[in-house]
């Protein structure tokens, strides 16, 4: 090789070293949820128009996702840059000064077109530390032509207890149909948020207003004694396993007659290439009993940027990028306008989304209801609706969670699951300090 054409080698490798070197790399670790799995595919044109910037994806089941962040931003161990969290997170880890504010914002951004809820409930004294990626409520999601079959009507607002009638007349395992689905997988977001709503529907708390817990009061019996029973009696077998991604794979494979979950399943539940139901799926409002207070969560998927981010600015880039309206317009383009992620903007519920989405309304609703500050009948000293908002609660409600679990399963009675995870709490609650 000549001398001219040595350089000229040793020219190349550098400004290709030089050029791999100048794409910063944003780590985002976030959940196996379609809406996110979509993210992932759109970012190819995030990517396009940022050279600079190249996107590493850590795509984790819930339970696992949560338990790697908060292990990871208590440990400021810096594994990532984007941050895929909740209501509870943001709230708690802005607070400790774990999250970056989320600050200047591009003009484009219109930061009040999100919902005031969704951006309260992702503050922490009144600073935003994560943007929102699609916000949720929960809902009754039904089958109407197994009601029209049996001739049966949803009312629009179903208490628990006309659900478990439905249940037992829409109960068919001998054809692999089953009653109802509900979420059974142990975990403070996954069982505990579906139970702890029929805990307030028929009336319970998690604590009195002393911080003292009351699983042992007649409303915790009966809601839990009402879940294991019916889920028994007509769930579908190995319930205990099922969070949302499953529970949404045997709605759509059309084994359940109803299902209570997060309305962001909207437009899965709808969308004919991956559910054999869609043209025949009815939505209604989360079901109720003694009241209505903290019947439906509030809950948001957001993105948040860690302190301990080496890309913060990269970071910032891509989490207002896809939480954008752009971003909700690039999923109409691509995908049709009804798997625009819901939930977050006022701007979303145009006429065309509402006439695409038929589970829009109900969605819309129910967001504009949720109250977490008054979840329940009784008042209470937290702020939170499947959730309390303090730091001991993620233990609390994962013990909680596999009390409640081991019920379903049979394991050990209701009334058992109650009575040690009274104990269980009491006994956190007053190594934490309280009432403080």
């Amino acid at each position: 090789m000549n001398h001219t054409l040595k350089v000229f080698v040793a020219a190349s490798c550098l400004s290709l070293t030089v050029g791999a070197q100048a794409a910063e790399t944003v780590t985002i670790a976030t959940v196996n949820n379609s809406d996110m799995i979509r993210m992932q595919r759109l970012a190819k044109t995030f990517e396009e128009q940022h050279p600079d910037i190249k996107l590493k994806w850590v795509v984790l089941e819930e339970n696992v996702l949560r338990q790697r962040l908060t292990t990871d931003i208590a440990t400021q161990g810096g594994q990532f840059d984007v941050l895929t969290i909740g209501m509870y997170e943001a709230a708690l880890w802005g607070e400790k000064g774990w999250l970056e504010p989320m600050k200047d914002l591009p003009a484009d951004y219109a930061l009040d077109d999100v919902f005031p809820s969704v951006r309260e409930g992702l503050s922490a004294n009144g600073q935003l530390y994560a943007l929102p990626f699609y916000a949720e409520a929960s809902i009754t999601y039904y089958r109407k032509d197994l009601f029209e079959q049996a001739g049966l009507k949803m009312p629009e607002q179903p208490t628990w207890e006309q659900m478990a009638e439905f249940a037992g007349k829409l109960h068919h395992p001998d054809k692999g149909q089953y009653g109802i689905c509900l979420r059974g997988k142990a975990g403070w977001g996954e069982n505990m948020a579906l139970i702890t709503t029929v805990a307030n529907a028929y009336g319970a708390r998690w604590f009195d207003e002393q911080w003292k817990p009351e699983f042992t009061g007649s409303e915790w019996k009966n809601a839990l004694n009402f879940y294991v029973d019916t889920m028994n009696k007509y769930g579908p077998p190995g319930a205990s396993s099922n969070g949302f991604n499953e529970n949404l794979a045997l709605f759509n494979s059309g084994k359940c007659a109803m299902w209570v979950d997060a309305s962001v399943a909207g437009s899965f539940v709808t969308d004919k290439s991956q559910s054999k139901v869609a043209d025949s799926v009815g939505f209604t409002f989360a079901p109720t009993q003694v009241t209505d207070k903290g019947a439906s969560w509030l809950y948001s998927w957001a993105l948040a940027i860690p302190t301990s981010s080496k890309s913060k600015d990269a970071a910032k880039t891509f989490s207002a990028w896809a939480t954008s309206k752009a971003y909700g317009e690039l999923v109409a383009e691509k995908d049709g306008v009804a798997n625009v992620p819901p939930g977050t903007r006022a701007s979303t519920y145009s006429d065309a989304y509402m006439q695409a989405a038929p589970f829009a309304k109900v969605t819309l609703d129910s967001l504009k209801k949720a109250d977490p500050a008054n979840p329940s009948a009784k008042p209470v000293p937290y702020v939170g609706i499947q959730l309390v908002t303090i730091p001991e609660f993620q233990a609390i409600g994962t013990s909680v969670g596999k009390l409640f679990a081991a019920a379903l399963t049979g394991q050990m009675k209701p009334e058992q699951a109650l009575q040690a995870a009274q104990q269980s709490t009491e006994r956190e609650m007053k190594r934490a300090g309280y009432p403080k």
